[in-house]
């Protein structure tokens, strides 16, 4: 049994179909069993829990032998947040792991870090080293951002007024990967033993601005109107007012701020050169889809 924490979300539901086409049995640990829904028609066993709550995870864990922590508290109300979820939830699943035998495959990011000036990064990190020194067989796969999030990000916002909103100057590069690329390597990750003690890292083919990114986005959609775009002087403001009282704004007014600055391009990195079956998905490919719906509209 492979049991999936974070498991009704892209990357969750994407590996969820590749295990299960392999005939392994996998579990879903979530909040919210009708966001597992989907996952019914592959067979899919859903587990009610939450990282936050240690009692509610062994019975989820309950004759697991590998868990994939795919979970993230970066958005949320509440007592949502990277600490809350990214650190402390996957303490919790860690040491539910250790205490009964099962290996753990541990969802990172690229460029984490104790000194980055990303809460997230540092986060993402804290639980790395509660992993590396908990006994527990591991593997850590590190992901540069998905393509597909930022895709529907800034296509919403298009889709309201004509024109996707980049929050910020928009002119630093970022590396992008798509979930499909990122799913196959997390599958090796569960079923290879050879990975055990490694850290996989995996970007995109492309590092490009959130401008570039916007412009290919109008382009698929039959658009040719530029973006629009949050100066940074908003972003702290946001931050330091309404941020306040909504603690999960704040977060995210200060990571846009932190992505318009800092280095977060990246080199794809050797993973598809140990595993060859590994996609390299390019953004043509992940927005393929947006064009083709824009297409049917117009007709």
């Amino acid at each position: 049994m492979i049991l999936l924490a974070g498991g009704t979300g892209r990357l969750g539901t994407g590996l969820a179909t590749r295990l299960t086409g392999q005939g392994l049995a996998v579990r879903v640990l979530t909040r919210d069993p009708a966001r597992a829904g989907h996952l019914a028609a592959l067979g899919v066993e859903v587990a009610t829990g939450d990282v936050r709550d240690r009692a509610s995870l062994a019975p989820a864990l309950d004759g697991a032998r590998v868990v994939v922590s795919a979970v993230h508290g970066f958005t949320g109300p509440g007592d949502v947040s990277p600490a809350t979820v990214d650190y402390q939830g996957n303490v919790n699943l860690i040491d539910a792991a250790k205490a009964t035998g099962a290996q753990l495959v541990l969802m990172s990011v690229a460029g984490a870090a104790t000194d980055s000036p990303m809460e997230l990064f540092r986060m993402k990190h804290a639980a790395e080293e509660h992993l590396r020194a908990s006994g527990v067989c591991w593997t850590i796969v590190r992901a540069t951002a998905f393509f597909e999030l930022w895709i529907d990000i800034l296509g919403s916002t298009a889709a309201r007024s004509g024109r996707p909103v980049v929050f910020g100057r928009g002119n630093n590069p970022i590396n992008f990967v798509s979930v499909t690329d990122v799913a196959a390597l997390v599958e090796h990750a569960v079923t290879d033993p050879a990975t055990r003690g490694r850290i996989l890292q995996i970007g995109g083919p492309e590092n490009l601005t959130f401008n570039q990114l916007a412009a290919a986005i109008q382009a698929a959609a039959g658009r040719t109107t530029a973006p629009r775009h949050v100066p940074p002087l908003v972003l702290r403001l946001m931050a330091q007012t309404a941020g306040r009282l909504k603690p999960e704004l704040g977060r995210q007014a200060r990571a846009a701020l932190l992505m318009d600055r800092i280095r977060l391009d990246h080199d794809p990195g050797n993973a598809r050169e140990t595993y060859a079956d590994i996609p390299f998905t390019h953004l043509g490919i992940c927005l393929a889809p947006k064009a083709e719906n824009s297409r049917s509209q117009a007709q």
